[in-house]
């Protein structure tokens, strides 16, 4: 299930370095799934570590990576 509320940049970051996952987990030491799930967005939640050597890895800011967009509410007038 993907969380609607954040948003993880991973996709467009390491296309726009020319890089693939498989590098960032050799890089890391994240699993490759890790990976994975981070890059499709799949994650329900990741490591205070893991981020740390993304970013470092990727030479980016957490904000560079992730962003929280919330869903508009809904007027819930009856």
């Amino acid at each position: 299930m993907t969380n609607k509320g954040v948003k993880i940049h991973l996709s467009r970051i390491l296309g726009e370095q020319r890089q693939t996952q498989t590098w960032l987990s050799r890089k890391t030491g994240i699993r490759k799934n890790t990976i994975s799930d981070l890059y499709n967005e799949f994650a329900s939640s990741v490591k205070l570590e893991h981020l740390e050597a993304i970013c470092d890895a990727l030479n980016c800011t957490l904000s560079d990576l992730m962003e929280y967009a919330p869903k508009p509410k809904s007027n819930e007038k009856s």
